[in-house]
């Protein structure tokens, strides 16, 4: 089996490059290749495997055709850039997060005889306000942010070359990935993640909206194993709907910072400075909130169910178990 990551120098598909390579199976399947894509040099780790790293930009033409060229069964569509760059640069957000996903699919669609399996991360930003208390399955798609309407668009995109047979997709909606590791960047939801690494670093953190914001998150942990489960679905018991909300966990900031506080103590919490940024807070108050993602819990997809399991699986990933004091 060869798996194609696109996206494998990004924080989550480094992961999930991670975990393929410790399990060095997919499905059952043993893996004999894996091709690591980015922008930047992609860092593979040490695998049962041969892992190549390829460096190029789809949204290139012509680009997409060379990186799928040796036909891998599996494709991880990963790359994009992310919520917060996509609104300030509207020509490069078009440009990376539609046109790159409109020339791989072409890519692939071009191939004669190869419909692979396609694993697309799309976003819950494709939901926009007003919402019911729990979105369901059922409610429509109305983004309110360039971003989303490009994650949109690549899910129309997916489930229309599905229909007609040219792969063999599986979008699915990523709740906010929380707590991310590393340094910030440049989303919207980047504090989700601040208020609670920066503190548990013994760093000091910026909070720009009230503490009454609920959203939507699962651990970078969960969202590996969606992408895995993605993979290896069962495509007739998906059915035609092809794009999937994962399952995930709605609390409010403030409850995000009472959880850090039981788990690290009020040291942590006090090092979270309130800064209100007008523009952070317009962009957040145009996001989902709390969802029934019924049809990828009946499918098998698993998340957490409180956020001081989140945080203590960034303690245990990240931090190699401890915090600062």
């Amino acid at each position: 089996m060869h798996i194609l990551v696109i996206g494998g120098a990004g924080m989550v598909g480094r992961k999930l490059i991670e975990r393929l390579a410790r399990e060095g199976r997919l499905g059952g399947k043993p893996i004999t290749r894996l091709t690591a894509h980015d922008v930047v040099p992609p860092k593979p780790p040490q695998a049962p495997f041969p892992i190549d790293t390829r460096v190029s930009d789809l949204s290139v033409p012509g680009e997409a055709a060379v990186v799928v060229a040796e036909k891998p069964d599996v494709i991880f569509h990963l790359a994009a850039i992310v919520s917060g760059e996509a609104e300030a640069d509207f020509d490069k957000g078009y440009r990376i997060n539609l046109d790159g996903t409109r020339h791989l699919f072409d890519a692939v669609r071009l191939m004669e005889g190869y419909t692979p399996r396609l694993v697309f991360t799309s976003s819950i930003a494709v939901f926009g306000a007003p919402f019911p208390d729990a979105i369901p399955d059922e409610f429509f798609a109305t983004p309110l942010t360039s971003y989303g309407a490009q994650k949109a668009m690549g899910e129309l995109l997916l489930a229309d070359y599905t229909r007609l047979g040219f792969f063999d997709g599986i979008g699915i909606r990523l709740p906010t990935i929380c707590v991310r590791p590393g340094l910030p960047n440049k989303a919207a939801s980047g504090f989700f993640s601040g208020i609670i690494r920066e503190p548990l670093a013994g760093q000091a953190a910026v909070l720009p909206v009230s503490e009454d914001v609920m959203h939507w998150h699962a651990s970078p942990r969960s969202a590996v194993g969606f992408l895995i489960h993605a993979a290896t679905l069962d495509g007739d018991k998906v059915g035609p709907r092809r794009n999937l909300t994962m399952p995930g966990l709605a609390v409010t900031v403030g409850e995000q910072i009472e959880a850090l506080r039981k788990v690290a103590g009020d040291k942590a919490v006090a090092r979270i400075t309130r800064a209100p940024d007008s523009v952070i807070e317009k962009i957040v108050s145009g996001w989902p909130r709390k969802f029934e993602p019924r049809r990828a819990t009946e499918l098998g997809f698993v998340a957490e169910s409180s956020f001081e399991e989140i945080i203590r699986i960034h303690i245990e990933d990240e931090l190699g178990g401890k915090i600062a004091d």
